[in-house]
């Protein structure tokens, strides 16, 4: 069960971190107070209601101007600086990381030699017979 948990909050984590590093834009159409259509990825479709231009004897421009249908565009921003590059630490820096991956590498490498240096001592005497000293036997 912990193992699928952890896979579990692994996948999230990812999907977190995806998400906030992902912008995209949202188009939206209305006509009046309703929406029409909206999108993702593509320019949104219109109603089919141009924007005419209303000669009127009206002296306020707005309102010669003004039209039933509108465009709203919500963009959404991701996170843009979640790691730095390499280059961009110092000499210094980049010459620890260097070492520090080197020696970690070679420090799970195994010894090739296979020489056993104890072959030619013989094993020491038993003094006692320890199983017979506190009577347990294997049966």
């Amino acid at each position: 069960m912990k193992k699928v948990s952890q896979k579990i909050m692994s996948i999230l984590m990812a999907f977190v971190v995806l998400f906030s590093t992902m912008s995209f834009t949202i188009d939206l159409h209305y006509c009046g107070d309703t929406i029409v259509d909206y999108s993702f990825f593509h320019n949104v479709e219109t109603c089919g209601m141009k924007k005419e231009q209303v000669v009127s004897t009206c002296e306020n421009p707005e309102m010669k101007n003004k039209s039933c249908c509108s465009d709203e565009q919500i963009i959404i921003e991701g996170q843009e600086d979640l790691k730095n590059n390499f280059s961009t630490l110092t000499f210094e820096q980049q010459i620890f990381v260097a070492s520090f991956l080197y020696s970690y590498i070679n420090l799970f490498e195994g010894t090739a030699s296979e020489e056993v240096p104890y072959k030619d001592y013989p094993p020491p005497f038993v003094i006692r017979d320890v199983q017979v000293l506190h009577q347990t036997f294997v049966i």
